[in-house]
């Protein structure tokens, strides 16, 4: 696998190298200090290089055709999009003093989706840091960031990146990242990244400038697809995979999150995703540690999670769309307008016997028979969540769940989620009922641009816009500050209870065995009234149970007690308040089998 960019070797000494297949003439320009211009040597692979001393922080640019171009696999844009390149030094060895920590399983994660910018008031890796010890206290375990790689200006969701090698300069670049990555290890955390390799942003993309990285033959809704099966795409290929291994090995982090692979098309007989997998093997294998690889994708398919020696993608793990939206829709009257397909007490236990609800039958929404079975797949093959950026900042108004359904319902939720079989995700700020807004938001610097994505955003929402209403301004750095969390919350008022539910909820799932059983043959799912479920979930021997009563209702409803334990416990309810100004639960601590017990409205009582 080549390895492209400024590497740092050491003693002064710094090896470049550039894809570009189809020129004749590329030339080092080095800017830092006196002004020089390097020629480099071109191979038979398409890769010139060039080998000169720079020490880390030198600053450089590709001149081709008569101009100067940042370096397309440039580690660091202190200057931004359209500056200069800097060496970096990759080999920092006292970044990598945590390499030998025990690292987390997959099975046992708690995820917790961040975006940096709106996190802390500064907005960085390193302010980050002194919030850890809040989220491990809550039982969070697992930090997710969303996309860092160089994008224009300082305010963005990640996902218009152009420098996939580079991370960000507003949040602190490299030496930044590091220290959060060390910082979270030393607390037994695990760091994952959000990448995307299905389109790159349009400001500052000079990708185009060096190879043939896009091809016209297929769209995505973000433009032009990358070329990973047509002429030259080898190098594609190979830029894309490196990058893969480079966040892995140089950041020490503990997995990636894998932007819309739908959107990734390769027809070539040994795909990406072929390439990918035998190579992060490689990776595990020298380095003696796990990766894990967990994939968005829209395809409802379990080739994704499948591993290749049947045809899959070797996937460690995918997200759950399915089942957001149906519950969802039985949590807000209002979901049916955005998710007219689901609406159904069945679909939600399809979700959590099955994985996908959508499962090869017609979909209004898509026109078209849609998806595949994935029963019989293990429960830590599927991350699931409540909320999310995209389920969060797609809406007109950027509200999260706690303005979307009151408080009960919030804590039923959270309870249908962390009692799930499925590896659980939370958007930061919902431990604790955050409120305030998360809005699309950029910061570019064309006036064209800037106005195309206002028109997109416009247009997006047009279905859901009434008659005088205006949606907050992406380019308006007010509404990248209304995005803010509001930290202090967390120990006031309602938003204590609800983190207090959420710890509680956590606990149990990390410490009950049957909670650790992620397998679905021990899970069954009855539909007891119109919207009463009971979820029974036990050990892999069977030999001990637990039962979750999930009431959707406005009403309190009368249950018969299963009859396969002769007494139960209870061990968690959401209507049990910690504030003695709220009334307590009047569900009995314990309860014989076949027993009839009373379920608040709008709760979730577990026994076992």
């Amino acid at each position: 696998m080549k390895k492209p960019g400024a590497i740092y070797e050491g003693n002064n000494d710094c090896v470049f190298t550039v894809w570009a297949p189809e020129k004749e003439d590329v030339k080092l320009h080095l800017v830092s200090d006196a002004e020089e211009m390097v020629s480099m040597q071109k191979g038979d692979d398409g890769y010139f290089r060039a080998t000169v001393n720079a020490l880390p922080g030198t600053r450089y640019f590709y001149h081709i055709d008569g101009k100067d171009f940042p370096d397309p696999a440039s580690f660091f844009q202190p200057e931004g999009v359209h500056g200069p390149s800097a060496v970096v030094n990759l080999y920092d060895r006292n970044s990598q003093l945590h390499r030998q920590k025990e690292r987390l399983l997959l099975k046992d994660m708690i995820f917790y989706e961040l975006h940096v910018g709106t996190f802390t008031p500064a907005g960085t890796f390193e302010a980050i840091i002194p919030l850890l010890d809040d989220l491990f206290e809550t039982g969070i375990n697992t930090i997710e960031l969303m996309p860092v790689a160089q994008f224009p200006g300082g305010r963005n969701w990640g996902y218009d990146g152009v420098f996939p090698y580079a991370v960000q300069n507003s949040y602190g670049g490299p030496a930044g990242l590091k220290k959060l990555v060390a910082a979270c290890h030393e607390r037994g955390m695990a760091v994952f990244l959000d990448v995307v390799y299905n389109h790159l942003g349009p400001e500052g993309n000079y990708l185009s400038q060096f190879g043939p990285y896009f091809t016209n033959q297929y769209g995505t809704p973000w433009g032009d697809a990358i070329n990973f099966d047509h002429d030259w795409s080898d190098g594609v290929k190979d830029y894309f995979i490196g990058n893969i291994l480079y966040w892995l090995e140089y950041y020490n982090l503990d997995g990636l999150r894998l932007d819309a692979v739908h959107c990734i098309m390769d027809n070539s007989a040994e795909n990406f995703w072929d390439i990918a997998w035998k190579e992060v093997n490689a990776l595990q294998q020298k380095l003696g540690r796990p990766f894990y690889l967990i994939a968005e994708s829209d395809l409802n398919d379990p080739k994704v999670v499948n591993d290749p020696v049947v045809g899959g993608w070797g996937m460690s793990a995918q997200w759950l769309d399915d089942f957001h939206h149906a519950l969802y829709v039985l949590l807000d009257n209002g979901g049916k307008e955005r998710y007219a397909d689901f609406g159904s007490m069945e679909q939600l236990a399809k979700a959590y016997k099955d994985g996908f609800v959508h499962s090869g039958e017609y979909v209004s929404f898509r026109k078209r028979s849609f998806g595949k079975s994935s029963a019989g797949i293990s429960g830590d093959k599927f991350v699931a969540f409540n909320q999310n950026h995209d389920q969060v900042g797609n809406r007109v108004g950027g509200e999260r769940l706690s303005l979307l359904v009151d408080f009960e319902r919030q804590k039923l939720a959270a309870a249908c989620l962390l009692l799930s079989p499925y590896i659980p995700l939370l958007f930061m700020g919902e431990e604790y009922g955050e409120d305030n807004p998360f809005f699309y938001f950029v910061s570019h610097s064309e006036k064209q641009l800037i106005e195309a994505v206002r028109a997109g955003r416009r247009k997006e929402f047009e279905s859901f816009i009434k008659a005088g209403e205006e949606f907050p301004d992406p380019q308006d750095e007010t509404t990248f500050e209304r995005s803010r969390l509001q930290w202090e919350k967390r120990k006031q008022g309602k938003h204590k209870l609800m983190l207090d539910w959420y710890k509680a909820l956590i606990m149990l799932r990390q410490t009950n065995e049957v909670l650790q059983n992620h397998e679905k043959g021990g899970l069954h799912v009855n539909i007891i009234e119109e919207k009463l479920m009971l979820l029974h979930r036990q050990t892999a021997d069977g030999k001990k149970h637990l039962i979750v009563l999930f009431n959707f209702s406005d009403d309190e409803v009368a249950v018969v007690m299963p009859s396969f334990k002769t007494c139960w416990l209870k061990l968690l309810d959401s209507n049990q308040h910690t504030d003695s100004h709220e009334p307590a639960s009047r569900s009995p601590q314990q309860v014989n089998a076949t027993e009839t017990i009373r379920i608040a409205k709008a709760s979730a009582i577990v026994y076992g």
